[in-house]
């Protein structure tokens, strides 16, 4: 499985994804971001699905990169082309794919601001090829194992929220989903895009860095747990005094 996140608030864009492939019983290590900067080009991808998928999509996206990339004014442009790429290894892979009983099943995650962007943009693209923006109602997209740490992000993260913010509470998502499942870990490449900059910051975390972070979370939240009013269970525990008795 896959952890792949991406963030918009209003000061850039924050993508986080992990590096763990599982098939099977083996497990390895993969990046699944990819970067691509030319002058005023800013774009990254991530992917989950099957690598095979994933690889062979990537590598004709980069071909369309290196012959048409000037035509590309504005990032819906460059995500439309990857769209096609998608299509195009689904018409050459799919039968056998579906065949052998697995599925074709890659999602991405685009995000950057080309020359022509008024602002930022973040988009989640499907297997099928057509995408969504990610708009301010919404900012983030999670693609893979999502379901654990979409809590913490719905609760505290809105388009206002600091960069800084928005990577810490990615991480925090990111950790609540590590502890929750056995097929997403470290390690975790970051990416980080400051509006209208055209220059994206790349980083890689080791458990060894996050540990304390980890533990930290793991002591803060026992904290809040056991300060939660109580008030509340009065009339159950009552109910079952009385039971008892």
């Amino acid at each position: 499985m896959t952890y792949c996140l991406g963030i918009k608030v209003a000061s850039g864009l924050v993508a986080i994804a992990d590096r763990r492939l599982t098939s099977g019983s083996e497990v390895s290590s993969n990046r699944k971001i990819s970067v691509h900067e030319v002058e005023n080009h800013s774009l990254f991808i991530m992917t989950s699905g099957l690598r095979s998928v994933r690889d062979k999509a990537i590598t004709y996206f980069k071909e369309v990169l290196a012959e048409q990339d000037r035509s590309f004014n504005k990032l819906y442009k460059a995500v439309n082309a990857f769209g096609e790429q998608v299509k195009r290894v689904a018409q050459e892979d799919k039968t056998s794919i579906v065949a052998s009983g697995l599925n074709f099943n890659l999602n991405a995650i685009v995000g950057g601001q080309l020359e022509d962007d008024e602002e930022h943009k973040l988009f989640m693209l499907y297997p099928e090829g057509n995408w969504v923006e990610v708009d301010q109602g919404s900012p983030f997209k999670i693609i893979g194992n999502s379901g654990y740490g979409k809590p913490l992000l719905f609760r505290n993260l809105s388009y206002e929220s600091s960069m800084a913010d928005a990577l810490k509470i990615g991480f925090l998502a990111f950790d609540a989903t590590r502890v929750s499942a056995n097929d997403v870990d470290y390690p975790l490449d970051v990416v980080v895009y400051p509006k209208d900059s055209f220059h994206m910051t790349e980083y890689r975390l080791e458990k060894e860095d996050m540990d304390e972070i980890s533990h930290q979370w793991s002591a803060l939240l026992g904290n809040s747990v056991r300060k939660v009013p109580t008030y509340w269970m009065d009339p159950i525990f009552e109910k079952v005094r009385s039971t008892k008795k």
